[in-house]
């Protein structure tokens, strides 16, 4: 039997994914997560799971980082990107960063089902007209992604906490555990991120937004001047 992720924090929308897979599929598991805790949870979980199909803007994610991180860490596990955006850019960057296909949220279920087809067969696909041979990661955003991949997954949590701009003892609240350990984890990311504080470990993830701010692609996260502690 095989196995499909669902990661998607709209129900209908999830509802017309798995309409598409049961077309598809006979007999397939169907796992849903509609936020980065559940989608951890049950790709750990699933560890052989055939296709995940992963919304680049559920809760706790920001752009391109859960994508860098799954890709990195699950290799073996095909992901589709399903994304109200539509852009040719993104779409490339979405490649770049490991998806097995992009399907924008506008396309009808057929679209959805022969784009399923293709990737489970072995395929890249992405919309007609998309040429993936245009652009391509800059340096400090591939270096920016594999540091991200490089997190445990309480660590990768704790960075997106972060993003968000929630303190130590805020994050230490949400995850039930002590404001030291937090830290702990922060000393962790800082090291592993090779950046010296706090807001250049969340600038660095502000590069895999969407749409990073424009002055981030002037200038690697390392030659900003940004003071912080792990504080």
């Amino acid at each position: 039997m095989s196995t499909f992720i669902v990661a998607d924090d709209h129900p209908l929308f999830r509802e017309a994914l798995i309409h598409a897979i049961r077309n598809c599929v006979d007999e397939a598991r169907i796992v849903e997560a509609d936020s980065l805790d559940t989608l951890q949870s049950v790709v750990e979980s699933h560890p052989d799971a055939d296709l995940l199909f992963l919304d680049l803007n559920m809760p706790g994610v920001s752009g391109f980082s859960a994508l860098a991180y799954i890709r990195n860490n699950h290799e073996s596990l095909p992901t589709v990107i399903v994304s109200a955006m539509e852009d040719s850019a993104v779409i490339r960057r979405a490649i770049q960063h490991g998806a097995s296909g992009f399907i924008p949220k506008s396309s009808p279920i057929a679209t959805l089902e022969h784009g399923m087809r293709a990737v489970l067969d072995g395929e890249v696909w992405v919309p007609a007209g998309i040429d993936l041979r245009n652009g391509g990661l800059d340096s400090e955003e591939a270096r920016i992604a594999a540091a991200l991949s490089s997190l445990t997954p309480h660590q990768f949590r704790v960075m997106m906490m972060l993003g968000e701009g929630l303190l130590n003892k805020q994050i230490a609240f949400q995850l039930g555990v002590s404001e030291a350990t937090i830290k702990a984890h922060v000393t962790a990311i800082l090291r592993k991120m090779g950046v010296n504080n706090r807001t250049k470990a969340v600038l660095a993830v502000e590069r895999l937004r969407i749409n990073a701010p424009a002055f981030l692609e002037q200038e690697s996260v390392g030659d900003l001047a940004a003071q912080d502690s792990v504080d």
